[in-house]
């Protein structure tokens, strides 16, 4: 009997902090966030202010003591790669140490990251629990008279939907930080070539702007949701009308 109790309690407050995020902190959060996308550093029309400055220096020539057995390696190295062979064995700048210590991450960026991804967390969270309110209110399986049915299962879809949009956000969080590693490696050990630096910038220039439209999703997540739960709230919570409703 304890169990049925607990069940029962778990119920209730989960029926009471979901109605509390639809009517109160939906609009909260929508409010916060359309304020956020006015903040000046998520405004920045010059997209040159987030670049980072990579401190990897070109390294001197390299002086060949034997210039005939320089060249011989050379053409041997085009021979192979005329023949069809990888390119990996051209090989770069070997690595040893970075100088000034470790490479580090683009400033501006990580703490602009580190302001998004609460947010994000906080969506998945609460959609969590609103998805769960919805669920639970569901009927059991009648036939007929199942439009205020499909009507939470409308909404349970698309709190479903806008969860795993979320949870994308913070995927492509760190694809960011994985490909820009990989670049500045490549930075580290082929230090010549400036495409490499180029396309670091660039990339930063497109995380920027991705964390914009990203604030502006989840702002716009929070209006959708409230306003399709508001609209629909009476089936929402009383999916099926009785008999004595249905003759009028």
């Amino acid at each position: 009997m304890s169990s049925l109790l607990k069940v029962d309690a778990f119920r209730e407050r989960i029926t009471a902090e979901a109605e509390d995020l639809v009517a109160n902190f939906f609009p909260k959060k929508l409010l916060e966030l359309d304020h956020f996308l006015k903040d000046p550093t998520i405004n920045i029309i010059q997209l040159k202010e987030i670049h980072s400055e990579i401190n990897l220096t070109v390294p001197d020539p390299i002086l060949l003591s034997n210039l005939h057995d320089g060249l011989e390696a050379q053409n041997a190295k085009k021979r192979k790669l005329e023949d069809g062979g990888e390119e990996d064995m051209v090989s770069g700048t070997k690595v040893f140490v970075v100088p000034g210590g470790m490479m580090k991450s683009n400033a501006n960026l990580v703490e602009l990251i580190e302001k998004v991804k609460p947010e994000i967390r906080t969506l998945i969270e609460k959609c969590n629990t609103v998805k769960m309110w919805v669920q639970l209110l569901i009927p059991r399986i009648e036939d007929g008279n199942n439009f205020g049915v499909s009507i939470q299962e409308e909404t349970v879809a698309e709190l479903r939907t806008v969860e795993g949009e979320a949870a994308s956000y913070l995927d492509q969080i760190s694809r960011y930080y994985i490909t820009r590693a990989k670049l500045v490696s490549k930075i580290a050990k082929y230090p010549h070539v400036e495409d490499y630096r180029r396309t670091v910038t660039e990339i930063d220039e497109k995380e920027y702007i991705s964390l914009k439209i990203i604030v502006s999703e989840l702002r716009n997540q929070y209006v959708t949701l409230h306003d399709m739960i508001l609209k629909n709230i009476e089936k929402i919570k009383r999916p099926r009308s009785s008999n004595s409703d249905a003759l009028y």
